[in-house]
């Protein structure tokens, strides 16, 4: 009964922050995890291909542009264009608040100590939440938020936010806390652009960009 009065209230939330939830606490969970929910622990370094920086980086970058580029083309009067201009606002306020966040913990890595608990320390230590998880959620949640009933496939992009997770766990650049934060923050600002009439970058934007590209031409 515990476990289904916990899972209750988060229902709502996209499953693919169940499913990290689940891989995180399960599939990752050890004996010796501690931190602030009893998760963490120092993976076994991998920067393999699959997992290389340069890999994320392209994930990272190129969701950007893709979103940047997408609600420019489309402007802000189509339902898809609607769409990709609330997501530059997600991912801005996302951006934004994962730093702030980042300099008020100052946790130290794990590729920089093996202590979960180092927060506050170095003002270098920019652990928690993860900015990237935040980045990449921030990205994909109002999307799914706005086509899942009409296009089931586009859960499909919970893929990107479970790649760069685990990605960043296998990089020893995050703890499984740091991940699950970032998520959180995520989907909270993706949830919150989503919910607005009107996407607040595309007023403050020159009145050319939101139009857009397809109209104009």
């Amino acid at each position: 009964m515990a476990h289904l009065s916990f899972c209750s209230p988060i229902m709502h939330l996209p499953r693919f922050v169940l499913t990290l939830l689940f891989c995180v606490t399960s599939s990752l969970a050890v004996a010796d995890s501690s931190g602030p929910l009893g998760l963490d622990h120092r993976l076994a370094f991998d920067d393999a291909a699959l997992w290389s920086s340069g890999n994320l980086k392209a994930v990272e970058y190129g969701s950007a542009l893709l979103v940047l580029g997408g609600a420019m083309y489309e402007g802000n009067e189509s339902r898809l264009g609607k769409t990709f201009w609330k997501t530059v606002d997600a991912m801005l306020l996302g951006d934004v608040s994962a730093a702030a966040a980042k300099a008020a913990f100052r946790r130290q890595r794990p590729i920089d100590g093996n202590d979960p608990g180092a927060f506050f320390k170095s003002g270098s230590d920019n652990s928690f939440p993860s900015g990237s998880m935040t980045h990449i959620t921030a990205i994909v949640t109002p999307f799914i938020l706005e086509y899942q009933k009409d296009t089931p496939a586009v859960w499909l992009l919970a893929a990107l936010p479970a790649y760069v997770g685990m990605a960043k766990l296998k990089t020893q650049e995050h703890w499984q806390t740091d991940i699950l934060a970032g998520a959180a923050l995520g989907i909270g600002v993706g949830y919150f652009a989503t919910r607005r009439d009107s996407a607040w970058s595309a007023h403050v934007l020159p009145a050319g960009f939101s139009v857009g590209y397809k109209k104009s031409f």
